[in-house]
């Protein structure tokens, strides 16, 4: 493409939204990867067998659909082949004794299920829920808007005025609880603790991280509104779907085109990118850079002079824990030992509950393989059975509390190299472990089992550069580096000290995820 108005480094989620925007305003985009296809994290592959179709990394799209972006562009994605599949049941958690509770998008039985399971606790669910909801536009104002902004500062201004000052610095308080404060003081039964508690993981966050008990209300809230629903044919018909929509409004994607530097004018304002191979590519508006902070400082920037504060932020700058993938072909849908409705389950959760999920998390942040790590499993081809030829079925596991580095092994039974490093062999007993104990409660496991595929954070860091150290989440998402504070203290909305320059991705507000928010925000302020 000749002078495109933004050139958009990294093609992941935010990107493509970023690009999907702006070129519905009418701009010209060109979005460059340094991979063979874009997506970042949303890939779909045939990792297994023949006909069986993987969601390599990221699967679960409940935060796309309820994101302003799809707001904003989710029908000219339906329209060029996009299409969800939904069960009716889309969480649960089953816990070693083969006891489980299951969540569905019915108020009425979720109502039903936590009285069942301590009697008044689902009285309590439905009022939470009804906060949340009358919580709904304010909250995800805050979670989702541009936080330096006079809109923002108008919206907190009415709410204080509509709350008073007091009444909002408490609800402010409020939600800066950890869950384990929250499940505990708010829930009386163990199981319903047992369901919420994983969830805090997949926002980067442990059971006693501060906010993470408003974020667990999040998820409830939009779970049972949208539920945990997945690409039909995978995730690679999003990605075509965005190909789509991006070309049709005349712009363009180039894989395989690693960006080696931003070029800078004599004013020090971003101007284009310079390729690996050599090649230029100017930008007449602006550089947008899909990437971690590590990448853009340290190496796209690394010839320009940075500020003092930046070089420092940056030395301080910490990733969370790593993530890994396990990946089934079987011969049969699973038989659950609990019941058929477990089959049924979008994202279930094996955990023995709130402590055992604490207890994993700190294992792994202290660098060691979690004895009984929680696990969560998906079930796509119970929502699509295209996933899979006729009969068979897939399994997606994820496990969210995996150390990036390795200093032993809390069971004390897998032997862990001295460097630290991932190997096949720890990937390989670690999954073993993994699968004896999700397996035992399913009926004849070993014998369903077409394939197995596993990734350790050192194979998906090898697949995606701003995976560091298999960090899935951008950088922790601790309250220290999060909303102001992510990045940097200094960060001011998704600008950089470049003029020009723009940095998005999941290490910016409002971080990780597939809801594209940060490259909706910035898409939708630019001109």
């Amino acid at each position: 493409m000749d002078n495109p108005d933004y050139v958009i480094v990294g093609g992941g989620i935010n990107g493509l939204v970023a690009a999907s925007v702006l070129g519905k305003n009418g701009q010209k985009v060109l979005v460059v990867d340094r991979n063979n296809r874009v997506g970042g994290c949303l890939r779909t592959e045939e990792i297994t067998a023949p006909g069986f179709l993987h969601d390599v990394m990221a699967t679960t799209l409940v935060l796309f659909l309820t994101s302003p972006a799809y707001g904003a562009i989710g029908k000219d994605l339906e329209a060029r082949g996009f299409a969800v599949a939904h069960s009716h049941l889309p969480t649960g958690v089953l816990r070693p004794d083969g006891s489980h509770v299951l969540f569905s998008r019915d108020r009425k039985r979720n109502i039903a299920t936590f009285d069942a399971c301590a009697p008044g606790d689902g009285a309590t669910f439905a009022k939470e829920m009804d906060r949340m909801g009358a919580d709904a536009p304010f909250l995800f104002s805050l979670l989702s808007g541009r936080l330096w902004s006079r809109s923002m500062a108008m919206t907190i201004a009415r709410e204080a005025w509509k709350r008073g000052p007091r009444a909002l610095l408490a609800w402010f308080g409020e939600a800066l609880k950890p869950s384990r404060n929250y499940l505990e003081a708010t829930y009386a039964s163990e199981a319903v603790h047992a369901l919420w508690a994983p969830w805090g993981l997949h926002c980067g966050l442990n059971p006693e991280s501060a906010y993470s008990a408003q974020m667990i209300k999040v998820i409830a809230f939009a779970v049972e509104l949208a539920g945990c629903p997945i690409a039909v044919g995978g995730v690679n018909s999003l990605i075509g779907a965005f190909e789509r929509l991006i070309g049709d409004q005349g712009g363009q994607i180039r894989s395989g085109a690693d960006v080696e530097k931003v070029l800078l004018d004599a004013g020090g304002r971003a101007i284009g990118v310079k390729l690996s191979s050599g090649e230029t590519i100017m930008a007449g508006k602006g550089v947008i850079c899909s990437v971690t902070p590590s990448q853009l400082y340290s190496r796209l920037l690394r010839e320009s002079a940075q500020p003092p504060e930046i070089a420092a932020a940056l030395r301080r700058y910490r990733h969370g824990k790593g993530d890994m993938q396990i990946h089934y072909a079987l011969d049969a849908p699973p038989h659950w030992n609990g019941g058929e409705e477990l089959g049924k389950v979008a994202l279930l959760h094996v955990t023995p509950g709130l402590d055992g999920v604490s207890r994993a998390a700190n294992e792994a942040e202290r660098g060691l393989l979690p004895a009984e790590p929680t696990i969560c499993v998906g079930q796509p081809t119970t929502l699509d059975p295209s996933r899979a030829p006729d009969g068979k079925a897939i399994l997606w596991l994820q496990l969210p509390e995996t150390p990036r580095f390795l200093k032993g092994d809390a069971a004390g039974q897998i032997a862990t190299p001295a460097d630290g490093q991932w190997t096949p062999v720890v990937r390989e007993a670690y999954a073993d472990r993994v699968e004896a104990l999700f397996s035992r409660h399913i009926k004849d496991f070993k014998n369903l089992v077409i394939a197995r595929k596993t990734y350790s954070p050192a194979d998906l860091e090898s697949m995606n550069v701003n995976l560091v150290g298999g960090d899935p989440y951008g950088g922790y998402c601790g309250l220290d580096q999060f909303f102001v504070w992510r990045p940097f203290a200094s960060s001011i909305n998704h600008r950089t000290y470049v003029p020009g320059l723009y940095h998005i991705g999941a290490s910016t507000h409002p971080g990780p995820g597939l809801g594209g928010g940060s490259g909706f925000l910035l898409a939708s302020a630019l001109k």
